[in-house]
């Protein structure tokens, strides 16, 4: 990513109603995991540090973070998260069966070679461990953000699956979310590319009124997209588990 992603995101990601909307979804997810909470977690492209903030809001304090940018490591020391390091996501400095659960969320679309980042998701999770993966959706909705993100690709659920799968994971579930806001960030990504505007990043479109408005749909959105999976939305997540037998 663009450093000025970074920077952005490091500002905003405590209150802004992205960022808190997703915690409240990846919290419920691992809730309904029954995780202990001595379980090791591994968060892979773990940025300025939003899913650590989550995991320790969760009582989880046996947390990796791993990320292949140092700005954002040192983002993440600045807050005191220092169980954080500099890696790739297609070859950590793990060794295999290392952790319980494995974090990667909005990873795997900023890497060329993304099988070969799942199957090292698979290697470094212990037999029976759990990985949670979010991804976003529909070339469609392809905009400023995956710019500036320097994403690869947006997927569809069918193809999501089928590629974690051939790695041997097995998947649990997986369904799209951020789906109330489909056609709002659809329709603001197609002005944005049509007036040739330009941020850091989206995140930069906000305002207080606008962001506890935004956060009220999305946190009604995240309860109830994993109980209808609806057919479409800007982002997929996916529950899946490594054979016990491994």
């Amino acid at each position: 990513m663009e450093h000025g992603v970074y920077d952005v995101e490091a500002s905003v990601e405590a209150e802004h109603w992205w960022f808190r909307g997703r915690r409240m979804l990846f919290a419920a997810e691992l809730r309904g995991l029954r995780i202990r909470t001595n379980a090791t977690f591994l968060d892979i492209g773990t940025g300025t540090g939003s899913n650590l903030r989550m995991l320790r809001e969760e009582g989880y304090r046996n947390v990796t973070g791993i990320d292949s940018n140092p700005r954002a490591v040192n983002y993440c020391v600045a807050n005191g998260f220092t169980s954080v390091v500099v890696g790739d996501a297609t070859s950590p400095p793990f060794a295999e069966g290392q952790f319980d659960i494995v974090l990667a969320t909005d990873t795997i679309e900023h890497i060329d070679n993304d099988r070969k980042a799942l199957l090292e998701i698979h290697r470094v999770l212990v037999p029976g461990g759990c990985a949670m993966i979010v991804v976003p959706a529909f070339k469609s909705l392809w905009g400023l953000q995956d710019v500036v993100a320097h994403h690869k690709r947006r997927y569809r659920r069918a193809d999501l699956s089928e590629k974690i799968q051939s790695t041997g994971l097995k998947v649990q579930k997986v369904y799209y979310f951020n789906y109330l806001l489909f056609a709002p960030i659809w329709l603001a990504r197609l002005v944005t590319k049509m007036l040739g505007i330009k941020r850091a990043s989206e995140a930069e479109f906000n305002s207080t009124a606008l962001n506890q408005l935004l956060l009220w749909t999305f946190a009604f959105d995240v309860r109830t997209a994993p109980l209808i999976h609806p057919p479409f939305g800007v982002s997929i997540l996916a529950i899946a588990q490594k054979n016990k037998q491994s």
